[in-house]
């Protein structure tokens, strides 16, 4: 089994190395940023964030967390429960700073968009656009039972065969985050407090059959950011609208990136 796919570059952090792939554009526009799910990684987005950058015309940054992809393995043992605030409010500073870019539009799947929320509530002049895609601000119980499924899968329904064509140790990188997610401790996480304190507009997509979560947690975003907000709920599509519904997902995001770069207007 081939391991996962070689990226153009490699950035040292305290803590290890991540891969990461840059894409040339505009420099007088936002880079976009793309963060990506809880079992994902940065070849794992395929051909999406060049499709992004090819429409908007702005580079584009991609790179794998820690313990995914051709990045540095996990230590072991499943992720501390505050593992995406330490990337939202650590590494990904660290990230942006190391390489040079200031307001970025971050557009995350999944964990990736839990991530840019916190990101964006916590330093809320540092970003310039958020693009969240299935995003979790609280734990539903649904959210709970696709867990345990996958758990399911890949311990016997080929889940680990397909990992393993993207991540280093594709039973490392699941465990970790399998384990997090599936702690009992893991059920009181929320952050619904850092909700306020985004003021960049935001774009939210929600599949209406997503299994990990409902149109409940884009209700509370929207309810609560403080800056603009539209949210796309997508019928019949499930936890990746970019993949599963692109041609709705594609020009929604390519406007929102034009309406930043002219003066957002809803």
């Amino acid at each position: 089994m081939s391991g996962p796919p070689v990226l153009d570059g490699r950035l040292a952090l305290d803590d290890g190395e991540i891969e990461y792939r840059r894409i040339e554009g505009d420099p007088a526009l936002p880079v976009t940023v793309f963060l990506h799910e809880g079992l994902g990684s940065a070849a794992l987005w395929r051909d999406f964030p060049d499709r992004v950058a090819a429409e908007t015309g702005a580079a584009a940054l991609v790179y794998s967390r820690l313990g995914y992809g051709g990045s540095s393995l996990p230590a072991g043992g499943a992720f501390a429960l505050d593992y995406m605030h330490v990337e939202a409010e650590g590494r990904l500073p660290a990230i942006l700073a190391a390489l040079d870019i200031e307001r970025p539009l971050l557009v995350g799947h999944s964990d990736g968009g839990s991530i840019a929320l916190i990101h964006a509530g916590a330093f809320p002049d540092a970003v310039a656009g958020l693009v969240v895609m299935a995003p979790h601000v609280f734990v539903e119980e649904c959210s709970i039972r696709a867990i345990v499924e996958a758990r399911r899968a890949f311990d016997s329904g080929g889940l680990d065969k397909r990992l393993a064509r993207w991540h280093r140790d594709a039973a490392g990188t699941f465990d970790a985050w399998n384990l997090a997610w599936l702690d009992p401790r893991f059920r009181d996480w929320n952050i619904e407090s850092y909700l306020p304190k985004v003021t960049a507009p935001l774009l939210a997509f929600q599949g209406e059959a997503d299994p990990y979560g409902t149109r409940a947690q884009t209700d509370r975003i929207a309810a609560q950011v403080s800056g603009p907000s539209e949210v796309v709920l997508l019928p019949g599509c499930g936890h990746a609208p970019w993949r599963e519904a692109g041609e709705a997902v594609m020009p929604a995001v390519a406007a929102f990136a034009a309406r930043l770069v002219g003066g957002y207007r809803l």
